[in-house]
């Protein structure tokens, strides 16, 4: 098996399929339900939003912390943020009070047994637009915010790059999981959707997973300031990505891929 091959397999065990699927998919339709049936007109709107929809949530297999955003937009726009969060809390300790709720600003966070939800109140109004909490705050700040605008910025961005750029994604983000998520996983997912890959391949010969791969882990930066486990990870993947390279560009392909698997692993259920 190549470099690029065993990416390209773990990308694809990166994808949520059947029972797990099929199981969040129930949850999300029995949620959308309770929430109609309990709020009724109280709310205007409620969806999904994030990498679920963007195709770039892992399984729980490779994310213990993997999650589903769902926003939630009430009607009445006077309150304070922290007043909605106060609803959407007693909806869930209602609907699901076996599992596990906590208040992580500026979400309620269900945790159930196959996935979380990190529910996320808003208001919306003509002159201001959709509004959220503000994060790191008292919760009495609302900021403006646009959902799913990323995402037309990345289904752009893959189908220019022979969609490669979701499967790339899907491993940087496997990696980041495995060494404690050193970067928040959707600055981490702007960075790579947003950044050039304008020398990657050419007319004749179009760049590969890896190519990307690659350049992605060559794009981490740090500063002095960051924790020294962030700065040994980041070094270590550079080091680690670079002897790869070096080793494919000399032939030597199975070397390489036991050079792959200490950085990335596959999970025990892959």
């Amino acid at each position: 098996m190549t470099v690029n091959s065993y990416l390209q397999v773990l990308s694809s065990s990166a994808v949520i399929r059947d029972q797990e699927k099929e199981s969040i998919q129930k949850s999300i339709a029995t949620l959308q339900q309770r929430l109609d049936q309990h709020f009724g007109n109280d709310i205007t709107d409620h969806f999904i939003f994030g990498s679920y929809t963007r195709g770039t949530i892992l399984p729980r297999s490779m994310d213990e912390h993997s999650d589903i955003d769902y926003m939630v937009v009430f009607g009445e726009t006077s309150s304070s943020p922290q007043t909605y969060l106060n609803r959407l809390r007693r909806f869930v300790s209602i609907y699901y009070s076996r599992s596990q709720i906590s208040q992580s600003a500026p979400t309620i966070v269900l945790s159930l047994n196959h996935i979380k939800f990190e529910l996320v109140p808003a208001i919306d109004s003509w002159w201001s637009g959709l509004r959220i909490p503000a994060k790191r705050s008292e919760l009495d700040d609302w900021i403006q915010t646009n959902p799913n605008d990323f995402n037309e910025t990345l289904i752009s961005t893959n189908k220019s790059n022979n969609n490669l750029i979701k499967p790339m994604i899907r491993l940087v983000k496997y990696w980041n999981a495995r060494n404690g998520y050193l970067f928040e996983s959707f600055t981490l997912e702007r960075h790579l959707a947003e950044k050039s890959y304008f020398w990657i391949g050419g007319i004749w010969e179009p760049g590969q997973l890896k190519d990307y791969f690659f350049d992605a882990i060559g794009s981490l930066g740090y500063n002095g300031r960051d924790p020294k486990y962030k700065i040994d990870a980041i070094k270590r993947a550079h080091e680690l990505s670079d002897q790869a390279q070096r080793l494919i560009s000399r032939g030597q392909e199975g070397q390489a891929e036991s050079v792959i698997y200490r950085l990335l692993p596959a999970p025990i259920s892959a």
